[in-house]
Protein backbone atom coordinates (compact mmCIF):
# COMPACT_ATOMS: atom_id res chain seq x y z
CA UNK A 1 0.00 0.00 0.00
CA UNK A 2 2.73 2.81 0.57
CA UNK A 3 4.68 2.35 -2.72
CA UNK A 4 0.82 3.27 -4.08
CA UNK A 5 -0.03 6.10 -1.37
CA UNK A 6 3.69 7.27 -2.29
CA UNK A 7 3.67 7.05 -5.68
CA UNK A 8 0.13 8.98 -5.75
CA UNK A 9 0.68 11.82 -3.36
CA UNK A 10 4.20 11.98 -5.57
CA UNK A 11 1.96 12.47 -8.69
CA UNK A 12 -0.79 14.96 -7.45
CA UNK A 13 1.83 17.25 -5.99
CA UNK A 14 4.16 16.98 -9.21
CA UNK A 15 0.87 17.69 -11.29
CA UNK A 16 -0.07 20.30 -9.79
CA UNK A 17 3.29 21.99 -9.10
CA UNK A 18 3.68 21.72 -13.51
CA UNK A 19 0.26 23.58 -13.96
CA UNK A 20 0.70 25.92 -11.45
CA UNK A 21 4.62 26.85 -13.09
CA UNK A 22 3.03 26.48 -17.04
CA UNK A 23 -0.01 28.89 -15.86
CA UNK A 24 2.63 31.66 -14.48
CA UNK A 25 5.05 31.68 -17.62
CA UNK A 26 1.45 31.78 -19.87
CA UNK A 27 1.72 28.43 -21.19
CA UNK A 28 -1.53 27.46 -20.45
CA UNK A 29 -2.68 30.82 -22.73
CA UNK A 30 -1.69 29.60 -26.04
CA UNK A 31 -4.53 27.08 -25.86
CA UNK A 32 -7.24 29.85 -25.83
CA UNK A 33 -7.44 30.14 -29.71
CA UNK A 34 -9.89 32.81 -31.18
CA UNK A 35 -10.85 34.47 -28.06
CA UNK A 36 -13.84 32.16 -27.32
CA UNK A 37 -12.85 28.44 -27.98
CA UNK A 38 -10.07 25.93 -26.85
CA UNK A 39 -8.19 24.69 -29.64
CA UNK A 40 -8.84 21.01 -28.24
CA UNK A 41 -6.12 18.99 -30.20
CA UNK A 42 -3.38 21.53 -28.71
CA UNK A 43 -5.34 21.21 -25.26
CA UNK A 44 -4.89 17.48 -25.54
CA UNK A 45 -1.28 17.39 -26.60
CA UNK A 46 -0.68 20.29 -23.63
CA UNK A 47 -2.36 17.64 -21.36
CA UNK A 48 -0.32 14.96 -22.24
CA UNK A 49 2.89 16.60 -21.60
CA UNK A 50 1.92 17.54 -18.16
CA UNK A 51 0.05 14.74 -17.07
CA UNK A 52 2.90 12.09 -18.46
CA UNK A 53 5.55 14.24 -16.96
CA UNK A 54 3.71 13.82 -13.39
CA UNK A 55 3.29 10.53 -13.54
CA UNK A 56 7.14 9.91 -14.82
CA UNK A 57 8.64 12.00 -12.36
CA UNK A 58 7.04 10.27 -9.51
CA UNK A 59 8.43 7.35 -10.74
CA UNK A 60 11.99 8.19 -10.74
CA UNK A 61 11.50 9.84 -7.92
CA UNK A 62 9.90 6.96 -5.94
CA UNK A 63 12.51 4.92 -4.97
CA UNK A 64 14.37 8.15 -3.03
CA UNK A 65 10.64 9.15 -1.65
CA UNK A 66 10.47 5.77 -0.23
CA UNK A 67 14.16 6.00 1.91
CA UNK A 68 13.35 8.99 2.99
CA UNK A 69 9.28 9.12 3.92
CA UNK A 70 9.62 5.87 5.68
CA UNK A 71 13.22 6.42 6.83
CA UNK A 72 14.32 2.87 5.47
CA UNK A 73 17.84 1.91 6.56
CA UNK A 74 19.82 0.38 3.42
CA UNK A 75 21.38 -3.09 4.88
CA UNK A 76 24.86 -2.12 3.41
CA UNK A 77 27.11 -4.62 5.38
CA UNK A 78 24.79 -7.33 6.87
CA UNK A 79 25.19 -7.36 10.69
CA UNK A 80 22.88 -9.60 12.14
CA UNK A 81 22.25 -13.22 11.31
CA UNK A 82 18.34 -11.64 10.41
CA UNK A 83 20.07 -9.61 8.06
CA UNK A 84 22.50 -12.03 6.35
CA UNK A 85 19.18 -14.05 5.83
CA UNK A 86 17.17 -11.54 4.43
CA UNK A 87 20.06 -10.43 2.04
CA UNK A 88 20.71 -14.09 0.67
CA UNK A 89 16.85 -14.66 0.67
CA UNK A 90 16.18 -11.32 -1.75
CA UNK A 91 19.56 -12.42 -3.55
CA UNK A 92 18.21 -15.68 -4.12
CA UNK A 93 14.38 -14.92 -4.81
CA UNK A 94 15.95 -12.02 -7.15
CA UNK A 95 18.03 -14.70 -9.57
CA UNK A 96 14.89 -16.88 -9.24
CA UNK A 97 12.59 -14.08 -11.18
CA UNK A 98 15.56 -13.51 -13.59
CA UNK A 99 15.94 -9.50 -12.28
CA UNK A 100 18.95 -8.00 -10.39
CA UNK A 101 19.14 -8.04 -7.11
CA UNK A 102 17.47 -4.99 -5.53
CA UNK A 103 18.27 -2.77 -2.83
CA UNK A 104 17.52 -4.49 0.43
CA UNK A 105 16.35 -2.13 3.73
CA UNK A 106 14.25 -2.39 7.20
CA UNK A 107 12.21 0.68 8.25
CA UNK A 108 10.50 0.97 11.71
CA UNK A 109 7.16 0.26 12.11
CA UNK A 110 5.12 -1.88 14.58
CA UNK A 111 2.70 -3.16 12.00
CA UNK A 112 3.67 -6.12 9.49
CA UNK A 113 4.48 -4.46 6.03
CA UNK A 114 6.67 -4.46 2.80
CA UNK A 115 6.92 -3.09 -0.24
CA UNK A 116 8.69 -2.94 -3.14
CA UNK A 117 9.59 0.35 -5.44
CA UNK A 118 12.19 1.67 -8.08
CA UNK A 119 11.98 2.97 -11.73
CA UNK A 120 12.73 -0.48 -13.22
CA UNK A 121 13.19 -4.39 -12.35
CA UNK A 122 16.54 -3.57 -12.22
CA UNK A 123 17.04 -0.80 -10.29
CA UNK A 124 14.58 -1.75 -7.62
CA UNK A 125 14.24 -1.31 -3.44
CA UNK A 126 12.77 -3.86 -1.13
CA UNK A 127 11.76 -2.82 2.25
CA UNK A 128 10.49 -4.73 5.11
CA UNK A 129 9.06 -3.57 8.45
CA UNK A 130 10.43 -4.41 12.02
CA UNK A 131 6.43 -5.17 13.00
CA UNK A 132 6.83 -7.68 9.81
CA UNK A 133 10.04 -9.30 11.72
CA UNK A 134 8.27 -10.05 15.10
CA UNK A 135 4.90 -10.90 13.90
CA UNK A 136 5.95 -13.47 11.25
CA UNK A 137 8.04 -16.81 10.62
CA UNK A 138 10.67 -16.87 8.78
CA UNK A 139 8.50 -18.57 6.19
CA UNK A 140 6.16 -16.03 6.08
CA UNK A 141 8.68 -13.37 5.70
CA UNK A 142 9.82 -15.39 2.96
CA UNK A 143 6.44 -15.52 0.95
CA UNK A 144 5.82 -11.84 1.78
CA UNK A 145 9.28 -10.82 0.23
CA UNK A 146 8.12 -13.62 -2.70
CA UNK A 147 5.39 -11.46 -3.23
CA UNK A 148 7.18 -8.09 -3.41
CA UNK A 149 9.78 -9.29 -5.80
CA UNK A 150 6.86 -10.22 -8.06
CA UNK A 151 6.17 -6.71 -8.10
CA UNK A 152 9.34 -5.46 -9.09
CA UNK A 153 9.67 -8.51 -11.55
CA UNK A 154 6.36 -8.05 -13.18
CA UNK A 155 7.19 -4.09 -13.60
CA UNK A 156 4.09 -3.05 -12.22
CA UNK A 157 5.75 0.31 -11.05
CA UNK A 158 6.45 1.01 -14.91
CA UNK A 159 2.47 -0.31 -15.77
CA UNK A 160 1.11 2.09 -12.65
CA UNK A 161 2.98 4.96 -14.42
CA UNK A 162 1.85 4.77 -17.77
CA UNK A 163 -1.71 4.14 -16.59
CA UNK A 164 -1.14 6.99 -14.20
CA UNK A 165 -0.13 8.99 -16.98
CA UNK A 166 -2.96 8.38 -19.35
CA UNK A 167 -5.56 9.44 -16.54
CA UNK A 168 -3.85 12.94 -15.69
CA UNK A 169 -3.87 13.46 -19.75
CA UNK A 170 -8.11 13.39 -19.47
CA UNK A 171 -7.84 15.21 -15.70
CA UNK A 172 -5.32 17.91 -16.79
CA UNK A 173 -7.43 18.26 -20.18
CA UNK A 174 -11.01 18.17 -18.66
CA UNK A 175 -10.39 20.15 -15.77
CA UNK A 176 -9.19 22.85 -18.50
CA UNK A 177 -12.25 22.28 -20.30
CA UNK A 178 -14.11 23.09 -16.89
CA UNK A 179 -12.31 26.20 -15.91
CA UNK A 180 -12.62 27.26 -19.38
CA UNK A 181 -16.39 27.07 -19.34
CA UNK A 182 -16.58 28.71 -15.96
CA UNK A 183 -14.28 31.58 -17.33
CA UNK A 184 -16.31 32.69 -19.63
CA UNK A 185 -19.64 31.54 -18.22
CA UNK A 186 -19.79 32.73 -14.57
CA UNK A 187 -16.88 35.16 -14.94
CA UNK A 188 -17.88 36.70 -18.44
CA UNK A 189 -14.72 36.81 -19.38
CA UNK A 190 -14.48 37.31 -23.19
CA UNK A 191 -10.60 37.71 -24.23
CA UNK A 192 -7.92 35.49 -23.10
CA UNK A 193 -8.29 33.62 -19.47
CA UNK A 194 -8.65 35.44 -15.96
CA UNK A 195 -8.19 34.49 -12.40
CA UNK A 196 -11.43 32.03 -12.54
CA UNK A 197 -9.54 30.24 -15.27
CA UNK A 198 -6.87 29.58 -13.53
CA UNK A 199 -8.32 28.97 -9.51
CA UNK A 200 -10.78 26.80 -11.09
CA UNK A 201 -8.88 24.48 -13.63
CA UNK A 202 -6.59 23.85 -10.42
CA UNK A 203 -9.27 23.33 -7.80
CA UNK A 204 -11.04 20.86 -10.97
CA UNK A 205 -7.82 19.21 -11.38
CA UNK A 206 -7.43 18.18 -7.78
CA UNK A 207 -10.84 16.90 -7.52
CA UNK A 208 -10.44 14.94 -10.21
CA UNK A 209 -7.34 13.52 -9.07
CA UNK A 210 -8.71 11.74 -6.25
CA UNK A 211 -11.68 10.67 -8.48
CA UNK A 212 -9.25 9.60 -11.06
CA UNK A 213 -6.98 7.81 -8.45
CA UNK A 214 -9.84 4.99 -8.27
CA UNK A 215 -8.63 3.89 -11.97
CA UNK A 216 -5.04 3.29 -10.61
CA UNK A 217 -6.63 1.51 -7.56
CA UNK A 218 -8.33 -1.14 -8.90
CA UNK A 219 -5.11 -1.89 -10.76
CA UNK A 220 -3.64 -2.15 -7.80
CA UNK A 221 -5.99 -4.14 -6.73
CA UNK A 222 -6.15 -6.47 -9.99
CA UNK A 223 -2.08 -6.61 -9.79
CA UNK A 224 -2.25 -7.67 -6.21
CA UNK A 225 -3.42 -10.63 -7.23
CA UNK A 226 -0.71 -12.02 -9.87
CA UNK A 227 1.81 -10.90 -7.14
CA UNK A 228 0.65 -13.15 -4.86
CA UNK A 229 0.91 -15.89 -7.35
CA UNK A 230 4.24 -15.20 -7.80
CA UNK A 231 5.36 -15.32 -4.43
CA UNK A 232 3.45 -18.19 -4.11
CA UNK A 233 5.74 -19.73 -6.95
CA UNK A 234 8.77 -18.20 -5.17
CA UNK A 235 7.96 -19.46 -1.59
CA UNK A 236 5.72 -21.83 -1.65
CA UNK A 237 1.83 -21.53 -2.29
CA UNK A 238 1.36 -22.71 1.67
CA UNK A 239 3.88 -19.97 3.24
CA UNK A 240 1.90 -17.55 0.94
CA UNK A 241 -1.35 -18.68 2.18
CA UNK A 242 0.06 -18.57 5.87
CA UNK A 243 1.49 -15.04 5.46
CA UNK A 244 -1.97 -13.06 4.45
CA UNK A 245 -3.71 -15.83 7.48
CA UNK A 246 -0.50 -13.98 9.84
CA UNK A 247 -1.50 -10.85 7.88
CA UNK A 248 -5.22 -11.11 8.51
CA UNK A 249 -4.83 -12.08 12.58
CA UNK A 250 -2.79 -9.08 12.87
CA UNK A 251 -5.57 -6.59 11.12
CA UNK A 252 -8.48 -8.29 11.67
CA UNK A 253 -11.35 -6.09 12.77
CA UNK A 254 -12.48 -5.76 16.07
CA UNK A 255 -15.92 -5.13 17.23
CA UNK A 256 -16.88 -1.65 18.78
CA UNK A 257 -18.21 -2.00 21.95
CA UNK A 258 -22.53 -1.23 21.92
CA UNK A 259 -23.61 2.09 22.94
CA UNK A 260 -22.46 5.32 21.79
CA UNK A 261 -19.35 4.14 20.20
CA UNK A 262 -20.73 2.27 17.69
CA UNK A 263 -22.41 5.24 15.79
CA UNK A 264 -18.63 6.35 15.18
CA UNK A 265 -17.89 2.59 13.36
CA UNK A 266 -17.57 2.98 9.61
CA UNK A 267 -19.60 -0.45 9.01
CA UNK A 268 -22.32 0.47 6.63
CA UNK A 269 -22.38 -1.49 3.55
CA UNK A 270 -22.69 1.81 1.41
CA UNK A 271 -19.67 3.56 2.80
CA UNK A 272 -17.88 -0.13 2.52
CA UNK A 273 -18.49 -0.44 -0.80
CA UNK A 274 -17.30 3.15 -1.45
CA UNK A 275 -14.24 3.49 0.24
CA UNK A 276 -13.41 -0.20 -1.41
CA UNK A 277 -13.09 1.55 -4.62
CA UNK A 278 -10.32 3.28 -2.87
CA UNK A 279 -8.31 0.88 -1.48
CA UNK A 280 -5.15 -0.64 -3.18
CA UNK A 281 -5.27 -3.94 -2.00
CA UNK A 282 -8.29 -6.78 -2.38
CA UNK A 283 -9.65 -7.81 0.79
CA UNK A 284 -7.10 -10.46 2.48
CA UNK A 285 -10.08 -13.23 2.51
CA UNK A 286 -10.15 -13.21 -1.52
CA UNK A 287 -6.47 -13.15 -2.00
CA UNK A 288 -6.27 -16.26 0.52
CA UNK A 289 -9.34 -17.78 -1.59
CA UNK A 290 -7.63 -17.08 -4.94
CA UNK A 291 -4.79 -18.78 -3.78
CA UNK A 292 -6.63 -21.58 -2.46
CA UNK A 293 -8.42 -21.95 -5.55
CA UNK A 294 -5.13 -21.90 -7.97
CA UNK A 295 -4.15 -25.67 -6.74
Amino acid sequence: MMRILLFLGTNIAVLVVISIVFNLLGIGGLLAANNVDLNLGALLVFAAVIGFSGSLISLFLSKWMAKRSMGVQIIEQPSTPFEHWLIDLVRRQSEQAGIRMPEVGIFDQPDPNAFATGWNKNDALVAVSTGLLQHMSKDEVEAVVGHEISHVANGDMVTLALIQGVVNTFVVFLARVIGHTVDRVVFKNEEGHGIGYFVVSILAEILLSVLASMIVMWFSRYREFHADAGGADLAGRQKMIAALRALQRVHEPRDLPAGEFAAFGISGKIAQGFMALFASHPPLEQRIAALEAAR
